[in-house]
């Protein structure tokens, strides 16, 4: 088996210094996104490790809470805490009793929910909380094995000009630390075994969902309805089950952090817990495996591309919130009219406007959502829009084109 070489991840610095700072640090994220190597790569020499993966672990944990943490002493890593979450009321105790000691405990999990629940139950105020995703360019473009817009391993700064194509192949293989780290690796095969392990592992832990194909069904119209604006009337009525069934099952996309529902932005905060979210997932490997999208011609002309295109764009802006331990403040907006704008992001108490075009031929009217977004918000201070262009170019007072590459490794929020 080719040996895995460890990347560089931009959170690492938020992490050092949240383990200085807090008795407790709590990292989240879907399976594979590399917590426990990060983890133990920053934090191997200095504290003990814990899986409760292992069966045995996780019975002795749940049975002995106490003497699981004389076993594991602090300083120590728990991993996959999910598995035993009364186990975090036994860290409150031993945090409370050394409350001046930071870094005792580094946790990670993979089902936010639950772990969640018991964090805002157990470790209120005692606990840093942070999420990894899998790569971002910037620190795919970090490692060794680089990728195909760098002549010069390791810099951004040999970045070549981009197709299509090469972009599609970026996005369908997906940025996962694996198949970064091991271009060798099969793609396809690497995607069928994680579906498999998501299935049989997280989304029966999550809601003991007994048909695993009808959630399969439900994972591949969720794909089909990425980046739109998420019914779930239609999708229980596609799928021949209960709307509550439908909203249970968005909860484990949510919880196991494979998707995202973005919120549309209105300055009454109520409004945008009421209005219809859109549907986004985290991974745009998982997305194109879910929708058999294996070429690159295919992925980018068929009726996918746009929304390929916009989920890329999404999860560079998440990433690079998330990688400073911040969160993200992220929406789309929409007018009764028509009038869109892909996504609306808070960032240092202004508003700035992303537009996601399929195109490499940037028009002005490809503005026009923007500008009108800024008539109604005076406060919107600046909009792009990313596209396949080839060079920043001006479309309108205030609204430039920017290629995806320029936006995805030199963004400043």
């Amino acid at each position: 088996m080719a040996r895995s070489h460890f990347l560089q991840r931009a959170i690492a610095p938020v992490l050092r210094r949240a383990a200085r700072e807090f008795p407790a640090v709590i990292l989240t994220g879907p399976r594979q996104t590399g917590k426990t190597t990060l983890l133990r790569e920053l934090f191997g020499s200095t504290h003990r490790y814990a899986s409760l993966d292992d069966p045995a672990t996780r019975r002795f944990a749940a049975e002995e809470p106490s003497l699981f943490l004389e076993r594991f002493a602090p300083p120590v890593i728990v991993d996959e805490v999910q598995h035993v979450p009364s186990l975090l009321t036994t860290i409150k105790l031993a945090i409370d009793a050394k409350r001046s000691f930071p870094g005792q405990f580094l946790i990670t999990g993979s089902q936010q929910l639950s772990l969640m629940a018991g964090v805002s139950e157990s470790l209120a105020g005692r606990a840093a909380i942070l999420s990894l995703l899998s790569l971002s360019l910037g620190e795919r473009f970090r490692s060794p094995s680089s990728s195909p817009f760098t002549s010069g391993a390791g810099s951004s700064r040999g970045v070549k000009a981009h197709s299509r194509e090469s972009l599609a192949k970026l996005w369908i293989r997906g940025s996962w630390p694996e198949l970064v780290s091991q271009p060798e690796r099969d793609a396809g095969l690497w995607y069928s075994s994680y579906l498999q392990t998501y299935l049989e592992r997280d989304v029966r832990s999550l809601r003991n969902v007994g048909d695993l194909r009808e959630f399969q069904s439900f994972l591949l119209a969720c794909a089909a309805r990425c980046a739109q604006i998420l019914s779930l009337s239609d999708l229980s009525r596609d799928l021949g089950v209960a709307v509550n069934t439908v909203k249970a099952w968005i909860s484990v996309l949510e919880a196991s952090q494979q998707a995202i529902l973005l919120r549309p932005y209105f300055r009454n905060v109520g409004k945008r817990l009421v209005k219809s979210p859109k549907l986004y997932f985290l991974e745009t490997g998982f997305l194109c495996h879910l929708l058999s999208l294996r070429d690159a011609d295919h992925a980018m002309s068929g009726p996918a591309g746009g929304a390929l295109l916009e989920t890329a764009v999404l999860c560079e802006i998440l990433r690079g919130f998330m990688n400073r331990g911040e969160v993200p403040r992220v929406y789309y907006w929409r007018t009764a009219q028509g009038d869109e704008v892909d996504f609306l992001i808070e960032w240092e108490g202004r508003l700035r406007a992303i537009e996601v075009k399929l195109t490499s031929d940037p028009k002005p009217e490809h503005a026009a959502g923007i500008a009108r977004l800024r008539e109604l918000l005076p406060e919107v201070a600046s909009g792009e829009v990313v596209c396949l262009t080839r060079e920043r170019l001006p479309l309108s007072r205030g609204v430039d084109a920017v290629p995806f590459m320029d936006f995805a490794l030199h963004r400043t929020y």
